[in-house]
């Protein structure tokens, strides 16, 4: 054992003396990007909505600046919302007074029978293209058929049912909580619901609860508006909208706040309109100072001073990020950066305006790039931004639009 004990030592004091030191890494080169605004820039300005309200402004005003050669009009009637949260195979709700199921092929409406034991509801599939209804019970925690139906069924009857996520946590939704069969072996979960009361869901996620009443009245008109365009472009889908920023932030009613609420109701079914027909009022965070033109006549670039107006606390007015050389390299695909370049910019607002190419050359050739693009893949809050000077990069000052 002796033996073994001094081979180990001497061994290891080999391995020490033979080691080499390895000096650490030096740093990567990191490049300072400054930027203005939060978003695609068309439309309306939440923050600069809330500038315009502290200034005084009405929500007509308002909506006049940011959709420019629109007119009021009126809508109503329900909204379909896709709850994309829930990825159960089915529809699974909570057990309350007063719950209906709707069979959707036949009309026929059924009010679901009650027990302590009963807690929950689920609407699953069926065979190709039907559904069954079944019923969890808590003493013997399994789930019993109580109904098959030939096609879609609906929950309704409560002002309020509670929908059952994946993870168990439950959402409340007004309206009725019906799925549908858009792909695969799972049902999607749909709520339907009036457009009024969609919208008490919507106004809280989209914009500061605490903001000026004529602030929230704006993002009221532009959310229903928003809301209506696309459902009259949906009409062969199962659904309207969906409820996560792809489409606009939905909620359902544990969202509601009371001021928002206030806001829909002084604006009940207003939207603006363009030649008759409703508008796609496109709005974000923050403009940076200057709205950005779009493909519709109503969609205008121009200087916006309400959006950095004192007051309003817009956070992204201007911001600053960094990223490293190995970042952008991996952005431009050329190598080795030699150059990068802003080579047009729209000319409107500080710094030029926001970039609409951008041309980068490299070890491996050459790449021009929108602005939009460069945002995308370098994960910035939006398409107005400007390269600080920081080597290795030689960075060229960019050209008049």
């Amino acid at each position: 054992m002796k033996r073994v004990f001094v081979a180990l030592i001497a061994g290891s004091t080999l391995l020490s003396a033979t080691a080499v030191a390895v000096p650490p890494p030096e740093p990567e080169a990191v490049q300072t990007i400054t930027g203005r605004g939060f978003g695609h820039g068309r439309g309306m300005s939440q923050y600069g909505a809330q500038g315009a309200a502290l200034a005084g402004r009405s929500a007509k005003t308002i909506l006049d600046f940011y959709y420019p050669g629109t007119t009021v009009g009126k809508a109503t009637g329900n909204i379909r919302v896709q709850l994309r949260a829930d990825t159960t195979d089915g529809v699974r709700i909570a057990a309350v007074d007063k719950l209906r199921l709707r069979d959707l092929k036949t009309g026929k409406v059924y009010t679901l029978p009650k027990a302590s034991t009963r807690n929950q509801w689920s609407i699953d599939p069926n065979g190709e293209h039907g559904a069954k209804v079944s019923s969890y019970n808590t003493k013997t925690k399994t789930w019993t058929l109580w109904k098959k139906l030939t096609g879609i069924g609906q929950f309704e009857g409560p002002t309020v049912i509670s929908l059952i996520l994946p993870s168990g946590a439950v959402k409340r939704y007004r309206g009725v909580l019906r799925p549908a069969d858009l792909s695969g072996a799972h049902f999607d979960t749909i709520n339907v619901l009036p457009l009024e009361l969609y919208l008490r869901g919507v106004v809280p996620r989209e914009a500061v609860t605490t903001w000026k009443p004529a602030a929230l009245q704006v993002q009221a008109v532009a959310a229903r508006t928003y809301s209506v365009f696309h459902r009259n472009r949906s009409t062969k889908r199962a659904y309207d909208l969906c409820d996560t920023t792809s489409c606009q932030v939905y909620g359902g009613y544990n969202d509601e706040e009371k001021t928002t609420n206030a806001a829909i109701t002084a604006t009940a079914g207003q939207i603006r309109l363009y030649q008759g027909k409703p508008i796609m009022a496109e709005f974000s965070s923050s403009n940076g100072g200057a709205t950005a033109d779009g493909p519709v006549a109503y969609q205008v670039m121009k200087v916006d001073s309400w959006d950095s107006y004192p007051g309003n606390k817009n956070p992204n007015v201007t911001w600053t990020v960094t990223r490293t050389s190995s970042q952008l390299q991996a952005t431009f695909g050329v190598g080795t950066l030699k150059r990068l370049r802003v080579v047009r910019r729209t000319g409107i607002g500080p710094s030029g305006g926001r970039v609409l190419t951008v041309e980068a050359v490299g070890s491996k050739g050459k790449v021009v790039l929108t602005g939009d693009q460069v945002r995308i893949r370098l994960h910035m809050r939006s398409a107005w931004f400007t390269f600080a000077g920081v080597q290795p990069l030689v960075l060229d000052m960019p050209t008049k639009p």
